[in-house]
């Protein structure tokens, strides 16, 4: 069975009534135990230490994450609380992304049940994202020589604004982001392919212009590992999306990134990114999706 990593502080505590729909870390692990996909358990990570965390952020913003001393207009441009809870969660997260990664490496595929925290940029966090979890794998492997270069794959309905300035500098580690244009962040930091997509696109013209990219950065980059951020915010009922998949498309996209990856005998390891539906058991069901898919084809 494909490894699939998770840790019980990727769901924190928020204050009654938060907007970000914490309780879909839970419902994520028991709709992945309750479809067969963790005969044995869950991969349980070790969160990772700040100074891995400094790998892709400025060592004075991890100390306050770690601390508990962020600046309120850096909680604010967060949207989170970032206390006790927070901190232990995104320190978990970046962990959990390292060891899929590395499972991923051993085995062809892995995933985590958190992760794509693609906001968060080298000066500090953003869009319920303190930590770049995939910059940190990616700039951990790379630096300890584990991998050469690496592919991000980020179809979260958000531009990957972070994992691309957590990268700039790094032209072996490939940023490819294809999201709503007229989304969030609107101060968009470019990466090494950005493709923004109109407003309300659907499954077929949705899969028709990820077909043209994904094959072909497979071919052309060759990385040794490709991380995958599957968010699910594309879906037409996301409260913070402004595109029109449906459950069948986001099945679809998904067999279409890990197959292509298979096909080619690429490491590929997934995280699940945004996902923003008021339905928290729908959400958590199109969360496993890409487990249901790795599993299919593992």
């Amino acid at each position: 069975m494909v490894p699939i990593v998770f840790h019980p502080a990727y769901e924190a505590p928020l204050p009654e009534g938060h907007r970000f729909p914490m309780g879909k870390y839970g419902r994520l692990a028991a709709a992945i135990e309750a479809r067969g996909l963790v005969p044995e358990g869950f991969v349980t990570p070790e969160p990772a230490s700040p100074d891995l965390i400094r790998l892709a952020h400025d060592g004075i913003y991890v100390e306050q994450v770690v601390t508990g001393t962020v600046p309120r207009a850096v909680e604010r441009a967060i949207g989170l609380p970032v206390d006790a809870g927070v901190a232990r969660r995104s320190l978990a997260a970046c962990g959990g992304t390292l060891l899929a990664a590395r499972l991923a490496l051993e085995g062809g595929l892995a995933g985590s049940t958190a992760g794509g925290s693609h906001h968060g940029r080298r000066d500090g966090g953003r869009g319920f994202c303190v930590f770049n979890d995939v910059a940190v794998a990616a700039l951990a492997l790379r630096g300890e020589g584990t991998i050469r270069r690496a592919l991000v794959i980020d179809l979260d309905v958000h531009q990957g604004d972070g994992t691309a300035d957590c990268l700039r500098n790094e032209p072996d580690l490939f940023t490819f982001s294809m999201h709503a244009e007229k989304n969030y962040p609107t101060d968009k930091v470019p990466g090494d392919l950005d493709v923004g997509l109109p407003d309300g696109l659907s499954d077929d013209d949705y899969l028709a212009a990820l077909a043209l990219h994904v094959p072909r950065l497979l071919d052309a980059q060759r990385p040794d590992l490709v991380f995958y951020n599957a968010g699910v915010d594309p879906h037409r009922d996301d409260r913070l999306g402004r595109l029109a998949l449906t459950d069948e498309g986001l099945r679809r996209r998904e067999a279409h990134v890990v197959g292509e990856a298979r096909r080619r005998g690429i490491p590929l390891v997934a995280v699940i990114g945004g996902g923003y539906a008021t339905d928290i058991e729908a959400l958590a069901a199109r969360h496993a999706l890409v487990f249901e898919a790795m599993a299919e084809m593992a």
